[in-house]
């Protein structure tokens, strides 16, 4: 039986987090041997907003080190980084002429991070690839005719634009795009940030207190997560609404262990805030001191170009047959029909 195809990236404007692991990483581990995956470093997702050269090389590298470092298998997925096919640009750029600023202009995470573009900049300069990426987004995703797109919570938007554009293209010029749905995990989708808890984990934050980076060093591990956001009622209940901060470590144990909310509250019933944060922070130690003994043998080694390089080959074979069949289809291959 033919394995489902799924596509995931994760943007390289920043150090992968715990948010990162728990919401996407782990998944992946989980799903590659169940799909036929399709995992990429997004680089040109990374420039969307200035960067520092170096600052961004090193994120890549890192990235993909951290990619095998929490169990990707070269040998069962397809890993690359984005900006190596072409083919993700130039469909982009396609689909750009196919999508409308009304439909750009009513994405919330276009609203957002203008808002804070103006607000650290303190003038009106905001860089055309934040309105634009989106459309990035959904070449990423149809290039490669995916039945699945994992989603997190904050990216339903995304998946949604893509799907939209993929079957006005299927409509104007016939059978282009497989349209795909979103997996969404059951839980951990979204990871929140540990000093204010009604936002989501972000390594782009300017607070490194609010997020548990994979490479941080283990004490600021634990004092990061002892000074985790709570609330004064001491009771290790879940309930995102009223006790966002402690359902926030609710999950991540929760996560982490493999168990249910239900299970995990069962677990740490008649207990103090003190003993969640401490079993949490075990089991998060545990986690990143697997990760990060992973890493430096991988990030010292030749094993990340020889992994990219047949990652790379095997992308670029779907990819370049797509952008020749919507070329085909669009008219921009005038000699054929």
């Amino acid at each position: 039986m033919e394995k489902k195809r799924m596509v995931s990236g994760i943007t390289s404007t920043g150090k992968l987090t715990l948010g990162n692991y728990i919401g996407a990483l782990k998944n992946f581990v989980k799903l590659q041997d169940e799909y036929e995956m399709f995992i990429f470093v997004a680089n040109l997702h990374g420039i969307t907003t200035p960067i520092e050269k170096e600052v961004l090389k090193n994120n890549i590298k890192q990235s993909i080190a951290l990619y095998f470092a929490c169990g990707l298998d070269p040998n069962k997925a397809t890993i690359f980084i984005q900006s190596d096919i072409s083919e993700h640009s130039e469909l982009a750029w396609i689909l750009t002429c196919n999508t409308n600023i009304g439909e750009l202009n009513r994405m919330t995470q276009f609203k957002d991070k203008s808002s804070k573009v103006k607000a650290n900049n303190g003038t009106e300069y905001i860089p055309s690839g934040l309105l634009m990426y989106p459309v990035l987004m959904a070449a990423d995703i149809l290039l490669y005719d995916p039945e699945l797109v994992p989603v997190g919570k904050d990216q339903k938007q995304h998946i949604e634009l893509a799907r939209s554009i993929g079957e006005r293209m299927n409509s104007k010029y016939g059978n282009m795009f497989v349209i795909p749905e979103e997996y969404t995990p059951k839980l951990g989708s979204k990871i929140l940030d540990l000093q204010d808890p009604t936002k989501k984990m972000s390594k782009s934050s300017s607070n490194p207190k609010s997020y548990i980076a994979l490479l941080d060093n283990i004490d600021e591990v634990k004092k990061k997560i002892k000074s985790a956001v709570t609330d004064s009622e001491n009771l290790i209940k879940y309930d995102l609404e009223n006790k966002p901060g402690v359902s926030n470590l609710i999950t991540i144990y929760s996560c982490l262990k493999n168990i249910s909310i239900e299970q995990t509250e069962q677990h740490f019933l008649g207990k103090d805030y003190g003993i969640l944060k401490e079993e949490v922070s075990n089991e998060v130690v545990n986690l990143l001191m697997t990760i990060q003994k992973k890493y430096e043998e991988i990030i010292n080694s030749n094993m990340i170009d020889e992994y990219l390089e047949k990652g790379a080959k095997k992308a670029k074979i779907v990819a370049s047959k797509k952008i020749n069949k919507v070329k085909n289809l669009v008219g921009l291959n005038y000699k054929r029909k």
